[in-house]
């Protein structure tokens, strides 16, 4: 159907894309919020040997290419009618690539990916990080400067870039020349993307996804010349730095047929606040999929942490700058499926109503740990377990325990950012796949002894990453049009909340929190390897 047909002129809808881990998925958008098209297809994940994961870049172009065509085809309408782009990402999966030709070197190594994980366990017990936590230390009782204090707690992780990044400039030859010749690209998912959809034109990233490589220094927003001089990589090889906001180019005409402006680009937990509208600082975003991300707008000031919060850039739009304290619970979504495919029940739906049918988990505790426990215990070597089974135990014990453990882990992480951050909370939205499973949401409000509020639209990252596009080209004119376009799903009230606010059904809690605690600490280092 054309675009005259529907009465509609150019530049009606704003095109949003969320390149996933599961997922690429694209949505037309109008003034309204409401999605007019969409377009979805699956990411090849890639096992060349145990632990490494890895996508092919040509896949993900054509992928890209092909849901946008799709989206806009799906709306019925033409190209021409999108007024602009939005693009959000997964965060740390990064390839590198030839600056003339455009050809990647290597394959997208993933941000799951293990090859790195030896590199990184020599360098946080080596005396290099011994002795620069100490001087850091000692910098930081003198001058009280948080940024010493974050130096002198780094640890480095196989989440972040930079030791998959020293991996393969270790093996790939041709990276190396490419290197010496000053013809040598690095990128994470949105850099390729931009640097494809402009025929190579535009090298740029922005800061949301730039802060969360783990190369990137948030205090002084520039790449980390210490750690690049410290691990001996190249500062030449790394993209621009611009706004979340930011013109990053118009896609070649040959491409879509017209050139659409690509006016955002955003990691995805960051372009998942945005779309929340937590704009405000003390607003807490929590996405529930195969993990749990919770994030908390710590407004111009980045938190530094001791108990595993990452501080990571929000968004930069003009002078506004945004930070996240954030914490992550890997194992969310994981724990749920493969309760489904142990057959502990066949519809994920029927989960909340086989929790309910029971009055309590029988004393049953589960530790979501197929990937170790992240904060505020980081123990990789941390297994997945049920405790305390015994002949009564029920398969609806056994949910109920799974779904209980996912809501004590938002307890936890909730804590901590209480705790760490001293900011008071002005309101928690949640999204993501598992937040809609009412009874993880009710209990999540129960412990919080708050108000959580759900959206009706799951597709918090494509709908973020639309709205700054949207306002960057006065589609949408202020934030708060934005927040009244928002509708809310649901809104989960603590029961029974007393004046302290604290829920009564928090403190019926409390004794069985108290033993899944000491579930935790006895599946602490279990593995000898982590």
């Amino acid at each position: 159907m054309g675009s005259q047909r529907n009465g509609l002129k150019r530049g009606s809808f704003i095109l949003a894309v969320d390149v996933g881990t599961t997922y690429i998925r694209c949505h037309v958008y109008d003034k309204e919020t409401k999605i007019r098209g969409s377009c979805t297809t699956k990411v090849v994940l890639l096992y060349p040997e145990v632990g490494h994961v890895e996508m092919d870049p040509e896949q993900i172009w054509s992928g890209f290419v092909t849901v946008v065509r799709g989206a806009v085809h799906d709306a019925g309408l033409q190209m021409s009618n999108i007024e602009a782009l939005g693009i959000s990402t997964q965060r740390a999966t990064f390839t590198t690539w030839d600056r003339k030709t455009g050809v990647p070197f290597h394959n997208f190594i993933s941000w799951q990916d293990q090859r790195a994980a030896d590199l990184v366990r020599s360098w946080n017990r080596s005396c290099t990080m011994k002795v620069i936590h100490n001087v850091m230390k000692v910098l930081y009782l003198m001058t009280r400067q948080k940024r010493l204090l974050a130096a002198s707690l780094i640890v480095f992780s196989t989440q972040h870039v930079t030791f998959r990044l020293v991996w393969a400039l270790a093996h790939y030859k041709q990276i190396r020349q490419a290197v010496d010749e000053g013809n040598c690209c690095f990128g994470t998912i949105d850099t390729w993307l931009i640097f494809k959809l402009t025929k190579g034109k535009v090298h740029a990233t922005d800061y949301s996804n730039a802060s969360t490589t783990g190369i990137f220094d948030s205090y002084q927003m520039c790449w980390s010349s210490f750690l690049c001089s410290l691990v001996s990589l190249p500062l030449s090889i790394f993209p621009k730095v611009e706004d979340t906001g930011y013109d990053f180019g118009s896609t070649d005409s040959s491409i879509f047929g017209v050139s659409i402006p690509i006016m955002s680009v955003m990691a995805d937990q960051q372009a998942a606040m945005f779309g929340e509208c937590c704009f405000d600082v003390g607003d807490v975003k929590i996405t529930m999929g195969t993990g749990t991300f919770m994030n908390i707008n710590t407004g111009q000031k980045p938190h530094t942490s001791v108990a595993g919060l990452y501080p990571v850039v929000g968004w930069k739009i003009g002078p506004e700058l945004v930070y996240l304290a954030e914490g992550n619970a890997a194992d969310t979504g994981t724990a749920i499926r493969w309760a489904q495919e142990l057959e502990l029940f066949s519809d994920v739906k029927d989960t909340s109503a086989m929790a309910y049918s029971v009055d309590d988990s029988d004393g049953v505790c589960f530790v979501p740990s197929f990937s170790g426990l992240q904060a505020p215990l980081n123990d990789p070597k941390a297994c997945a377990s049920f405790m305390g089974l015994k002949p009564s135990t029920t398969k609806s014990h056994l949910v109920r325990a799974i779904l209980e453990s996912v809501a004590f882990r938002n307890k936890q992480l909730y804590e901590i950012m209480l705790r760490e951050t001293h900011i008071p909370i002005a309101k928690i939205r949640v999204n993501g796949g598992v937040s809609t499973n009412d009874f993880i949401m009710q209990l999540t409000a129960d412990l919080f002894g708050r108000k959580v509020a759900r959206h009706k639209d799951n597709e918090m990252s494509c709908l973020g990453c639309a709205f700054v596009a949207g306002l960057g080209v006065g589609f949408w004119k202020t934030r708060e049009e934005l927040k009244k376009l928002r509708s809310i799903d649901q809104v989960f009230l603590p029961h029974r909340a007393a004046k302290d606010g604290c829920g009564s059904s928090n403190r019926e809690y409390i004794p069985i929190l108290q033993s899944w605690e000491k579930a935790l600490q006895r599946s602490m280092n279990w593995y000898s390897k982590p």
